[in-house]
């Protein structure tokens, strides 16, 4: 841990901003969500290049298509599940069928957006962008991770969804240039490998120091791109350890876990115990309270990690 807390929709706002004033070709897209998205000093800047069409993600996402045919880059933010559930026609067929140069993020992911519920929880993005073909999937870790990714996914050619949240994260890496598609090695051990990603990393890394006062040694490899996967390093790190545990604000079907299982599967099967939401809507009330009910919290996180490495022993 490096630094103070951060509102994450703060720093990809001025992170797009800064971007956004060097390169004329950036726009920026709201439904209904522009300064909650962190656009105000954009607004303010280059109201020219700020387009507001209310609530109606359908067709800004079919606008987005348009305007990356005449050389444009737009980037289109709004709550994770109404930029990838609501619109998946489009993000699949105008977006995604189109190879567009069109980033999408989705702000308020997993479930930050604790107390409005079910509708308002994001913990299937992972799996149903996953589906259309050649969209990479960003989840960075921390502000300045957010910070480099905004920077890459700019100066990327074609269909790009990022996640962030909504609860102040702290910077847990110094600023580093951000590669789609490499993971990052947080700690070494020998043990099993925690793979994590987005915001519960710096739980997963709390994790791992309670557990290395209980004699278990944790190999932690970090993903802030959710797909393509890292599959060198993490083959790297299971080869060694033998087992994995992986944490992720999502289902505990179709995110992360489910693409290091069914990679294990086919190239070094290794047992593989998946954290996450179960398969259902989950409950709503405050964020800490509903990551305590799902084990998700560093205390159960280590827990879970422990009975796992216990259970081969």
């Amino acid at each position: 841990m490096i630094g103070n807390k951060e509102d994450p929709r703060k720093v990809f706002g001025a992170a797009v901003t800064e971007c956004a004033l060097a390169d004329e070709r950036i726009v920026l897209l709201s439904a209904d969500s522009g300064k909650s998205s962190g656009f105000g000093d954009f607004i303010r800047l280059a109201p020219q290049r700020y387009f507001e069409f209310g609530i109606m993600e359908q067709a800004v996402e079919g606008v987005a298509s348009g305007l990356a045919t005449t050389g444009k880059i737009p980037v289109f933010c709004a709550i994770a599940p109404f930029v990838t559930a609501r619109p998946f026609e489009m993000f699949r067929n105008d977006i995604g069928y189109m190879r567009q140069n069109v980033k999408i993020v989705g702000r308020n992911g997993g479930i930050t957006y604790s107390d409005l519920g079910s509708t308002h929880h994001s913990l299937d993005d992972f799996a149903i962008i996953r589906m259309i073909p050649g969209v990479r999937i960003l989840c960075p870790q921390d502000p300045n991770e957010i910070r480099g990714a905004v920077k890459a996914m700019l100066a990327e050619r074609g269909p790009i969804y990022m996640r962030i949240g909504n609860e102040p994260i702290e910077n847990l890496f110094e600023e580093a240039s951000f590669s789609i598609g490499k993971g990052r090695r947080i700690r070494e051990g020998r043990d099993v490998t925690l793979v994590s990603t987005g915001s519960l990393t710096a739980n997963a890394i709390a994790a791992a120091e309670q557990l290395q006062a209980a004699g278990i040694t944790v190999e932690h490899i970090g993903l802030p791109t959710v797909y393509p996967l890292d599959t060198d390093l993490l083959l790297q790190s299971v080869r060694k350890t033998g087992r994995v545990v992986t944490v992720e604000e999502h289902y505990v079907y179709g995110g992360i876990g489910t693409q290091i299982a069914d990679l294990l599967a086919s190239s070094f099967p290794a047992p593989v115990r998946k954290l996450g939401i179960p398969h259902a809507y989950a409950s709503s009330g405050s964020y800490a309270e509903i990551l305590r009910k799902y084990g998700l919290d560093a205390e159960g996180i280590a827990q879970s990690i422990a009975e796992f490495v216990n259970e081969g022993r």
